[in-house]
């Protein structure tokens, strides 16, 4: 255990990932710095007094009541609904997620998506695990109409992506006014919802969950839908009525679903998505790279120098992915 650090990594790791590669990535990052790793409650409880900087996926109150040279919390989740904010700004600290650094693989997982029923491959895949030579009507995703709900890091992400596919694209964001880089851009309120999703083969929700969007697509959602349309759901599993959703799969209201997210999540064994052929599921796995800790550690440090500039010189740049600042004392 290393001593008088000034980063420490919390022992509770996310995605299957090691929180050690973690630390070690900081230490790359940032050479002058110590950075240790606690690997047990009792070595939490002794090095986060000592850090000017925290990074987890979340930090118990109890640990903030001794340290009072904090300054930075930094998630490593990009939703921070789990963290105890108001007691982090009561304390001077600032917190910053980890908002961004998915992006590029939910964005990859969302259009292969699109791709497999477009070309209907899940049905190519079927047919060979049962030794069938027999040939099926594919689909061109050329010319298609794909809303995308949610323009932050990963909608966008997802629209850079389809540059080239030659495919017409609206986006749904909460500020329509701002535009965005999508053909068309329309609002969260009903009746942009039902314009889009009218005009849809494919929606992919790539939009946080909140009071606005819990329940979003709901059976009148999933009714206005053409029966030829997909749902992505690359954003989380509550904004989706998962009733409403397994009766339109039955009954044949939309074409398919593709699913990284569920509600409930994990999804039991034996709930009815598991057994219907035009849905495909993955867990929770859209934002699963080889890059994560590098680019969450690229934030991190980049927001350890700027408390470092702030701290020597009085200035600095804007600290990276900052969701709360201190309460004024």
């Amino acid at each position: 255990m290393s001593t008088d650090p000034d980063i420490v990594v919390l022992r509770e790791g996310t995605e299957g990932l090691s929180m050690e590669s973690y630390a070690e990535t900081l230490r790359e990052r940032l050479p002058d710095h110590t950075v240790a790793l606690a690997r047990t409650p009792t070595e939490e409880r002794e090095l986060v007094p000592q850090a000017r900087v925290v990074t987890g996926i979340t930090i118990e109150e109890n640990l903030l009541e001794r340290a009072d040279r904090l300054e930075l919390f930094a998630c490593t989740f990009a939703g921070t609904d789990h963290v105890p904010m108001d007691a982090l700004a009561d304390h001077g600290v600032t917190v910053t997620n980890a908002g961004g650094i998915h992006a590029p693989g939910i964005a990859e997982q969302s259009i292969g998506n699109m791709l497999v029923f477009a070309r209907r491959l899940h049905e190519g895949w079927r047919r060979k695990a049962n030794d069938e030579w027999r040939h099926f009507q594919s689909h061109e995703f050329t010319d298609s109409t794909v809303t995308i709900v949610g323009l932050g890091s990963i909608g966008q992400a997802i629209v850079q992506r389809l540059e080239g596919f030659e495919v017409e694209t609206i986006g749904v964001r909460y500020t329509p006014s701002k535009g965005g880089p999508t053909d068309e851009v329309l609002g969260f309120d009903e009746d942009d919802i039902h314009e889009a999703f009218s005009r849809s083969d494919y929606v992919v929700l790539a939009c946080p969950l909140n009071d606005l969007t819990r329940g979003l697509v709901g059976e009148d959602e999933l009714a206005t839908l053409p029966p030829n349309a997909v749902v992505v759901n690359a954003a989380r599993g509550g904004i989706i009525d998962t009733d409403a959703l397994v009766s339109a799969l039955q009954f044949e209201g939309i074409r398919g679903a593709a699913l990284d997210v569920t509600d409930p999540e994990p999804l039991p064994a034996d709930h009815p998505l598991w057994d219907l052929e035009n849905c495909l599921i993955t867990p929770h796995t859209g934002g699963h790279t080889p890059k994560h800790w590098d680019r969450l550690a690229d934030i991190v440090a980049h927001n350890v120098t700027v408390l470092e500039d702030r701290n020597d010189r009085g200035d600095g740049g804007d600290l990276e992915n900052a969701v709360a600042r201190p309460n004024a004392n």
